[in-house]
C-alpha cells in the first residue's frame, strides 16, 4: 500500500541534486570502527563483510544486514550513517560487499548485478544458520535495493528475515539508464562509469578480460554510458545477450507482488536516477508493501534541520520500522 511519507525538508533543501548531495559532504568523514570477515565461496571466489561488532552465538540482538549501491562499500556515506544509527539502538550491523567492492578486486570474471541474488541469500542464510535467536533484518540502497527486492520476491515466507527496508531502487533498469543521461543526473553517470571502469581494468592485471570482453581495456575506458557498459560488460560476463535482455529479466517492479516480508520502500518523487515510472501502481505490490513516496529527498538523501547540524532521516525512519518487528519477537 501507498503511505504519505513524514519527510519534510527545509524550502532550501528541496533541490533534489542537494538532496543527493548533502549525505556525502556531510558523512564522508564520519568513521565506523568494523570488524572485517572474509567468507571463501565454493567456487573459488570471496565475500568480504564489515560488523560493527562481532556477535557471540547466543546473540539475541537485532542484526541489520545492509546491501550497499552500485560500486558502494562500508565507506559510502549512506552505510556509515545507517550503521551509526543501527549501533545506536543498541543492534549489530553487517556490510555485505558485492563482489569487487571491498578493497580487493575478485577472483572471478564475473562481479555483480541488479539481479544477483545469490551472494545476498547466501550471506543472508548463514547470518540465519550462526544467529538463530537474532532478529534478522535487511536494508538495500538503490542496487542493492533491487537485488534485496528480487531476493524477497524469490524467497517469498522463507526469507528468514522478519522486516526489509528499499531505499531509491531501479525498479526499472532501462527507463533508469536512460534518466541518468540527461541534465545534470549525467554527472552521477560520469563518476560512478569512471569506478566502474577502474574496477573492470584492475581485473585485466590476473584474468583473461580481453578474451571475455572481446576488447582492450582502452576500449573499456571508452564505454561512457551504462547502456554501454551493461551492453559490453554486464551482459557478456553475466548471461545476458545484452543490456536490454539484463533490463528486461531484472527490472524488479515486475516481481514486487511475490513479496512476502514486511517491507518498507522509501522513494522521493525528485530522484534524479530514476523516472517516475519506477513508482508502482497499488496493483503491482502485495499487502505486505509499504511504500512511502515524498515529493523531496532526491537519491538516497532525505536530509532535514540545519546547515550546520543536519539530521539524516532514513536512519529514523529505518530503524523505527525495524524496532516495531523486534519489538513483537
Amino acid at each position: 500500500m501507498f503511505q504519505p511519507s513524514q519527510f519534510q525538508p527545509q524550502w532550501w533543501m528541496r533541490n533534489a541534486h542537494l538532496q543527493t548531495m548533502l549525505p556525502t559532504i556531510n558523512l564522508r568523514n564520519l568513521e565506523i570502527p568494523t570488524l572485517n570477515e572474509r567468507l571463501e565461496l565454493e567456487d573459488g571466489d570471496f565475500l568480504d563483510l564489515a560488523w560493527t561488532t562481532k556477535p557471540s552465538i547466543e546473540n539475541n540482538k537485532p542484526i541489520v544486514i545492509i546491501f550497499h549501491g552500485l560500486e558502494g562499500s562500508v565507506e559510502s556515506p549512506y552505510v556509515k550513517g545507517i550503521m551509526r544509527a543501527v549501533s545506536a539502538a543498541g543492534w549489530i550491523g553487517l556490510v555485505m560487499h558485492f563482489r569487487g567492492c571491498s578493497e580487493e578486486s575478485n577472483r572471478l570474471l564475473r562481479a555483480y548485478h541488479s539481479g544477483d541474488t545469490s551472494d545476498a541469500s547466501y550471506v543472508i542464510g548463514l547470518i540465519a544458520k550462526r544467529y538463530p535467536n537474532a532478529p534478522l533484518f535487511a536494508v538495500g540502497y538503490s542496487l542493492g535495493g533491487s537485488v534485496l527486492t528480487h531476493y524477497l520476491a524469490q524467497t517469498g515466507t522463507k526469507s528468514q528475515l522478519l522486516a526489509a527496508s528499499i531505499v531509491s531502487a531501479p525498479l526499472l533498469l532501462a527507463e533508469s539508464a536512460e534518466r541518468i543521461k540527461k541534465g545534470f543526473s549525467k554527472a552521477y553517470q560520469r563518476r560512478l562509469i569512471k569506478r566502474l571502469q577502474a574496477s573492470v581494468v584492475r581485473k585485466f592485471e590476473h584474468l583473461d578480460m580481453r578474451s571475455a570482453l572481446n576488447m582492450t581495456t582502452e576500449q573499456v575506458k571508452k564505454l561512457n554510458t551504462f547502456v554501454e557498459f551493461d551492453d559490453r560488460v554486464t551482459a557478456p560476463l553475466h548471461g545476458f545477450k545484452d543490456a536490454l535482455d539484463y533490463y528486461r529479466q531484472c527490472s524488479s517492479l515486475q516481481f514486487l507482488h511475490k513479496i512476502q516480508t514486511p517491507t518498507l520502500f522509501i522513494h522521493a518523487e525528485d530522484d534524479p536516477f530514476l523516472t517516475k515510472k519506477v513508482i508502482p501502481q497499488v496493483q503491482d505490490m502485495s499487502a505486505n508493501i509499504v511504500f512511502e513516496l515524498s515529493r523531496y529527498g532526491g537519491h538516497v538523501g532525505f536530509v532535514y534541520g540545519s546547515i550546520l547540524k543536519p539530521k539524516f532521516w532514513l536512519e529514523e525512519r529505518i530503524p523505527t520500522w525495524f524496532n516495531a518487528f523486534a519489538q513483537g519477537k
